[in-house]
């Protein structure tokens, strides 16, 4: 009975009830010949077809708006007072008709939105008083332990405190291979659990989550306008008083009523208004299932146009997990465990990237240090840090050049093999001394240079590396990804001015980096896409593009969805102008009537619609789900026999 009674106030509830009094209509014309009652009958299929949309027409016309729901009610009730009852109810009834279809199209081209829904949990299972308690999704309190059985739902962003398992982080980063677990990982809402058993430390829950920020954006995405697409809305607004400016004066200057009113019907624009923004809604709700959230429609163009793809170094095309390599010593007085027991002490109060490889490999070689009392980056050269009395530099060549410690040329010499092996070189200098030169060297993603091999097959002409490390570090890189561009040693500043420089040459670029010093270059290339963006709310909300994973692969698969998207833009387009091209020439050479008119109007909106949902289908070429991590092989032995160098990437 429920069911019956939301089909009734459903969206066929109109049609349905116009289309049976059409039928009374003509039953009672035809077999019992009552004239009068038929036309009657007909009337109310009109009238029930056709109130809704003279109420809207009314409305916007309230608001200084002319429509096509304005044509349709100025054809039907003209048609009802000349006579032509049934021209009337077949416009109303196939308009209806259209908009209940159109209604139900749209709300599949919505479906990723409706699926992101359908994946936030409702209940949550936490320890409260060493029991387990189950209560709702929204009523977790932050900080609290959530437990996370096989085959459930996790219902809150958090970090795993104890346990291990396996999940399914698809409805976030449209990885299909399950993740595994362990201790200190982040998990997140929505997820499911595969197999094992966590306990999670809640840290975002309902509207804080990264699920829930993901479905907001897609919200707005999904209704925000393309360039194109308010383009058309101000040329409906101009198209639609002129249509009926010519179906005045074409009813005048001919004496032919209905030859006006049907020229109202058969110009209603439809399909035209309808052509963009449908075509928006599929493409971003494609790329959601697919892990990429895109800002909104002028973004979608946007990237259809990009030839150029900026991308940053470390944690982009790198893993940004890097390991310390070498070890030169070159003071007199200095060993092994000195060198870096004196590099790990400056490094223990930085926060760079590259300090904490350093600590790591001071704590697995048992050597000790401790916390310095003071610490100072220079930018672009290093760091400089006060220990015990003595002051101790870790950087490049400039910063001992600008503190005044004298090299006689060893330590550069160090430093250039050991970058043209790919590795990041750092000198130790402490007081006015030299001791030795410190490297560590990160790995190469294992789909980098797929990456870029499908990015030049989606039509992008130069992918260029903008990197802050030495040129040879970033051109090993770059050899080992076919990066068309090297641009290094790059301060922030630096990254901009390399982005403006590629617009100036007339290119639409886009930047990819994950890291707060590529925040300028992000903001102004023409599209800033942000990596693994599912663990930074920021970065959701703010970037134009965002991969909500680290899979590379996701980037060309973006910027080919969002061609193929566009190219759909201008299909519909084309069919909705031929569309009424054909049937205004078919309306002045005779053969079209108001009731065909608006039958071929309203077919035109549902192709435009169905070429629009092909975007929902899963490009031929899409990314495959990412593939297991390899551990790249051992590297080329150090040219340095005092500095035994552990396994590093091929470069």
């Amino acid at each position: 009975m429920q069911k019956l009674r939301a089909s009734i106030r459903g969206r066929w509830a109109v049609p349905a009830a116009a289309g049976a009094l059409i039928v009374l209509s003509f039953a009672l014309d035809g077999l019992a010949e009552l004239t009068l009652a038929a036309n009657l009958a007909m009337i109310a299929a009109a009238v029930v077809a056709g109130w809704g949309i003279v109420v809207k027409a009314v409305r916007a016309l309230v608001v200084k708006d002319i429509g096509i729901d304005l044509l349709v009610s100025v054809a039907a009730i003209g048609a009802i007072i000349i006579g032509n009852y049934w021209e009337a109810a077949a416009v109303t009834f196939l308009f209806a008709i259209g908009g209940a279809l159109e209604s139900a199209t749209l709300n599949r081209t919505r479906s990723a939105l409706a699926e992101l829904v359908a994946v936030a949990p409702d209940v949550a299972v936490v320890l409260r008083g060493g029991r387990q308690v189950e209560v709702s999704a929204a009523d977790v309190t932050p900080g609290e332990t959530v437990l996370v059985k096989h085959g459930a739902k996790v219902p809150v962003d958090g970090v795993v405190i104890d346990g291990a398992g396996s999940i399914d982080e698809a409805s976030i980063t449209g990885e299909s291979i399950p993740v595994e677990k362990t201790e200190r990982d982040r998990v997140f809402a929505g997820t499911i659990s595969r197999s094992g058993f966590l306990q999670v430390r809640a840290t975002g829950i309902g509207a804080d989550t990264t699920l829930a920020r993901i479905i907001h954006r897609v919200e707005e995405a999904q209704d925000a306008k393309a360039k194109t697409q308010s383009f058309i809305d101000r040329f409906a607004r101009w198209y639609t008083p002129a249509v009926m400016v010519l179906a005045l004066v074409a009813g005048i200057a001919s004496g032919d009523v209905v030859l006006a009113l049907t020229l109202l019907v058969i110009g209603c624009p439809g399909a035209l208004v309808i052509s963009i923004p449908v075509a928006i809604v599929a493409g971003i709700g494609r790329a959601a299932k697919d892990g990429i959230l895109i800002k909104g429609g002028e973004f979608l163009e946007a990237s259809a146009r990009i030839d150029v793809v900026a991308v940053d170094k470390t944690g982009t095309l790198t893993e940004g997990r890097p390991q310390l390599t070498d070890v030169v010593v070159l003071g007199e007085g200095f060993d092994r465990a000195s060198v870096l027991h004196w590099a790990a002490r400056a490094e223990a109060g930085s926060e760079h990237p590259l300090a904490r490889p350093i600590l790591e490999a001071a704590d697995s070689e048992g050597v000790a240090y401790a916390l310095p009392e003071r610490v100072e980056p220079v930018v672009g050269k290093g760091i400089v840090a006060a220990a015990d009395s003595r002051r101790v530099l870790v950087g490049n060549a400039a910063l001992l050049e600008q503190f005044g410690v004298v090299d006689d040329g060893s330590a550069a010499r160090a430093a250039e093999e050991l970058a043209r092996l790919g590795r990041t070189p750092m000198i130790v200098a402490v007081d006015a001394e030299v001791a030795g030169v410190v490297a560590v060297a990160d790995t190469v993603r294992t789909d980098a240079r797929e990456m870029v091999e499908q990015l030049h097959a989606t039509g992008i002409e130069r992918v260029v590396m903008l990197t802050g490390d030495v040129r040879f570090v970033a051109e090993a890189i770059a050899d080992a990804t076919g990066i068309d561009d090297v641009r290094a040693g790059l301060l922030p500043e630096d990254k901009l001015d390399a982005v403006r420089e590629l617009q100036r040459a007339g290119h639409t670029v886009a930047m990819v980096g994950d890291g707060v010093n590529d925040a300028p270059a992000l903001a102004t290339a023409d599209i800033g896409v942000a990596m693994g963006a599912a663990g930074s709310a920021v970065a959701v909300e703010t970037a134009d593009l965002a991969l909500m994973g680290d899979n590379l692969l996701r980037l060309p698969e973006a910027i080919a969805l969002a061609k193929r998207t566009v190219a759909v833009m201008r299909q519909n387009i084309v069919i909705a102008l031929l569309t009424v091209a054909a049937l205004l020439a078919g309306v002045f050479f005779g053969g079209v009537t108001m009731a065909v008119g608006m039958l071929v109007h309203e077919a035109s909106v549902l192709v435009v619609i169905v070429n629009a949902m092909r975007l929902l289908r899963r490009s031929p070429g899409a990314a495959a789900p990412r593939r297991a991590a390899v551990r790249p092989a051992p590297a080329a032995a150090s040219p340095f026999a005092e500095a035994p160098s552990p396994e590093r990437p091929t470069r």
